[in-house]
């Protein structure tokens, strides 16, 4: 009876053991890291943007929060990936957020006919 009662126990404690070590693993490989994205400011005005920033050193998710702080209608695309805000009006704003994937030089424009021509474009980088 004795010998059972150890078995048991070490039984038990054997199983714990497992489940614990079993359970730990699960846990965290069901766990994903997702990148923050990084935040710039746009500003539009006119004719001309303002970035908070120009460039960010790797690829990743960048979240453009665009600002109308013109006095006429503008919006804020990046052609080469199909990503453009809708027509802001004076003091309205839009958060764009692109996922870039690979490095280069990134033009963006107002669409608004001759706002481009006019100033309102540039190159964002991803070194």
């Amino acid at each position: 009876m004795r010998r059972m009662r150890v078995l048991l126990a070490v039984g038990l404690a054997l199983g714990l053991t497992t489940a614990l070590v079993v359970g730990t693993g699960s846990a965290s490989a069901t766990r994903s890291v997702t990148a923050k994205p990084v935040a710039i400011t746009v500003s539009a005005y006119e004719f001309y943007f303002t970035l908070s920033k120009s460039s960010i050193p790797k690829t990743g998710t960048v979240a453009f929060t665009v600002i109308n702080k013109g006095t006429i209608v503008h919006d804020f695309s990046i052609p080469s990936l199909h990503k453009t805000t809708k027509m802001l009006q004076p003091h309205q704003k839009q958060v764009l957020t692109v996922t870039f994937t690979k490095k280069g030089s990134f033009y963006y424009e107002c669409l608004v006919p001759r706002h481009a021509q006019q100033g309102m474009a540039g190159s964002f980088v991803v070194k």
